[in-house]
């Protein structure tokens, strides 16, 4: 059967009716500020396991919960350090993700079997509307196939998941378009486990203490989404080139084949190729425009200013089969 597609910008009982599709023990995509998410009610252990079937995602890949009301972060997390409340008052609703330690009550596979759990508040409308009608947290990872680009639109969700989930809430494109920031609260220092729009400084800033990168190995248990593994990645190719100069030489030395530049700079006159803008809010869809195309090869302008963004620099490394800093 195929995905149910509910616009709540034309009728007004889509979110009612998504939300009874949750309580119902269904899964649901819905939008974020960030990426479009797919929902499971957090206390519902057979629908969180089906989040993982669906997307074939690893066991050992922690979910985010989502809530509606800063308050509920009661009903799913325990312990709660006086970091958590500063850190809420700026920036939630928002594309923050808070790393706290897990309520009992949450399953443990929620959280890849570990004792903390991560908790947002996210920005969009119909997002915390949806929630709150849940009448509980909503356990959500990107709705998308495990490793492919995030999606940005309900089509994006559909191109991965039709058929395999009861229904996507349709909210338009996503405003940031790369998923939250992900801040380990209880280390010392905080760790940004997986970065986003939320900047170190910001976040630094707000908690008076320094605010470091987590360094571990992807071999590890970590309580954060899109650490390990190969993620956001299409089908094509993504190889990262420093200069026009190396765009130039590997299209000339590979006339087999067909690829798409990605550059957030005007390319040199006269170039062979036509040049895609490089954003992070565009990116994943880039990435699925270029597959649906055909493309083989997706040649990203890897510059320093590229470099210098850490969520958009994090994602495309990791959606990479080649870096500037691999050699040729």
């Amino acid at each position: 059967m195929a995905t149910l597609v509910l616009k709540p910008d034309r009728d007004p009982t889509a979110l009612a009716h998504a939300a009874a599709l949750l309580r119902a023990g269904e899964l649901v995509a819905f939008p974020t500020e960030t990426v479009y998410g797919l929902g499971a009610r957090v206390f519902c252990e057979p629908a969180i396991a089906r989040i993982f079937a669906v997307k074939g995602r690893p066991a050992d890949n922690p979910l985010i919960v989502h809530i509606a009301a800063v308050e509920d972060v009661h009903r799913v997390a325990v312990e709660i350090p006086s970091s958590f409340w500063v850190l809420a008052e700026r920036f939630f609703p928002g594309p923050l993700t808070l790393i706290v330690r897990r309520h009992p009550s949450v399953p443990a596979c929620v959280s890849a079997g570990l004792e903390t759990v991560a908790v947002r508040m996210p920005r969009n409308p119909y997002a915390l509307e949806l929630i709150r009608l849940t009448g509980e947290p909503v356990a959500a990872p990107s709705a998308n196939r495990s490793g492919r680009p995030s999606p940005t639109r309900a089509e994006h969700v559909l191109q991965d998941l039709d058929g395999l989930i009861a229904a996507v809430v349709d909210g338009g494109e996503c405003e940031i378009g790369l998923e939250s920031t992900v801040l380990h609260l209880l280390m010392e220092p905080p760790l940004i486990m997986r970065p986003g729009a939320i900047t170190a400084d910001e976040l630094s800033a707000v908690l008076g203490v320094p605010v470091e990168y987590w360094r571990g190995s992807p071999t590890e248990a970590v309580p954060s989404p899109g650490v390990k593994y190969r993620h956001y990645a299409p089908n094509a190719s993504v190889l990262l080139l420093p200069s026009w100069e190396e765009v130039r030489q590997w299209v000339q030395e590979h006339p087999e084949a067909d690829p798409v530049v990605l550059a957030s700079e005007t390319p040199p006159e006269p170039f062979p190729l036509p040049v895609r803008l490089l954003q992070a809010a565009t990116l994943y869809a880039e990435f699925r425009r270029a597959d649906s195309e055909g493309k083989t090869h997706i040649l990203v302008l890897y510059t320093p200013s590229v470099q210098a963004h850490p969520a958009l620099a994090d994602r495309l490394r990791k959606a990479a089969t080649h870096t500037a800093e691999e050699g040729p």
